[in-house]
């Protein structure tokens, strides 16, 4: 559809394969893997995310008169809110008890990824303000409930206030490399309880026999992912959670032009292939995304997921580590709180302004707890002997 301005031309197409690879990554770069070509293709050509699976893909696409692509944005329709990880339950609750629809509704995101990265994929102003104009364009004659661009950068968010969005503060653990060369440099910086505490938690890895093999890229073989899935299907299960990813969505992945990207833990024990922590590596990030086990060791879940992801980090030089959703178990383990960013535009008037009443009171609340949690990190502040539990997050009926 045109975009409204003079000069870009915006088109939505029906499934990533429409668009050659070396185009959408020409505007996505290469930093983060999430929103590359290879990632989105593995998860509709794999049948994870689709029309069947809740995921109606509708890309844009940006073109400038002379037919270059200069701008992309991941569109999905969507009739469900699963594998989005910024809950809206309670506001598609809220409008059915009014005798309204939420769903279908638009979602920008990279689909089972809480992974903050670039959304207006595009190195132009100009064309990410046309992209913001066009989603709000296709919201409005579709006549969608809402629209929501979820995990994006933070300039990003500012950018899409602009234009009417609600923005919506979250927070996640991250970790971040302070120049150290060797673990033990992490672990100097720590106060000496908690550096006791994780040499007693490896120990224990140790002690029992678990081996973890760290694999990169093509030392991944079609058995490894047996392993894994196994691990991963076991998990979701245990935990009434949603297998959203399919077997043929790894190993499509680890075939793909950003395979060499894949970081996959596996640990064994004296009965076998035991647990597991999926990966993928960005420019100077390390983003940890799935964990499974069919037996539960203690401390392998660290082991696996936080401490081989900070000395992998730490080997390969990269500044961050970003271990998904959910976690202040991460807090002792040296995964500080950060912001997250959502932005949401909702159709609805008197929906919106309820919506943004809310947003701006959790907004100071999830401020407040980023900074709380923060002094409660692990790092060295004197030695201090007190041992601090940390606060239970935002309770809220609309969150």
């Amino acid at each position: 559809m045109p975009d409204g301005s003079d000069a870009i031309e915006i088109h939505a197409l029906a499934g990533i394969d429409k668009i050659a690879a070396e185009h959408w990554d020409s505007c996505a770069g290469s930093d983060n893997p999430f929103v590359s070509h290879a990632f989105l293709l593995a998860l509709e050509q794999s049948g994870s995310a689709t029309a069947e699976t809740g995921w109606l893909p509708q890309h844009l696409v940006a073109h400038s008169p002379d037919g270059q692509v200069v701008g992309v944005v991941p569109l999905y329709i969507k009739s469900h809110s699963f594998g989005e990880y910024v809950f809206d339950w309670a506001w598609a609750n809220w409008l059915h008890q009014h005798g309204k629809p939420y769903y279908p509704k638009l979602q920008v995101s990279v689909p089972f990824s809480p992974v903050t990265g670039p959304r207006l994929l595009t190195a132009d102003d100009k064309v990410a303000d046309a992209l913001c104009q066009a989603l709000l364009t296709i919201a409005r004659q579709s006549r969608l409930s809402s629209l929501h661009i979820t995990f994006p950068l933070e300039a990003e968010a500012h950018r899409l206030e602009r234009y009417g969005f609600l923005l919506r503060q979250g927070l996640q653990f991250q970790w971040t490399n302070d120049g150290y060369q060797t673990f033990d440099d992490f672990l100097g910086a720590l106060a000496s309880r908690k550096r006791k505490q994780i040499r007693k938690e490896r120990l224990a890895v140790v002690n029992s026999g678990v081996i973890i093999d760290t694999l990169v890229g093509a030392d991944i073989k079609p058995v490894h992912w047996d392993w894994f899935y196994e691990f991963y299907q076991n998990t979701t299960d245990s935990k009434m959670g949603e297998t959203y990813l399919t077997r043929a969505f790894f190993e499509l992945l680890s075939a793909s032009s950003i395979g060499d990207k894949v970081v996959l833990m596996i640990a064994h024990d004296q009965d076998g292939p035991c647990a597991g922590a999926f990966n993928l590596m960005g420019s100077d990030t390390l983003y940890g995304r799935n964990w499974g086990a069919v037996r539960d060791i203690p401390f392998v879940h660290f082991e696996a997921c936080y401490y081989r992801a900070l000395e992998f980090a730490i080997e390969r030089g990269l500044k961050r580590v970003e271990a998904g959703a959910q976690g202040p178990h991460k807090l002792d383990r040296g995964y500080l709180p950060v912001a997250t960013w959502s932005a949401h535009w909702i159709a609805d008037p008197v929906f919106a302004q309820a919506i943004g009443k809310f947003l701006t009171a959790e907004r100071a609340s999830v401020t407040h707890e980023i900074a709380k949690l923060g002094e409660m990190g692990p790092f060295k502040k004197g030695e201090t002997t007190e041992e601090q539990s940390p606060p239970s997050l935002l309770n809220s009926p609309l969150y």
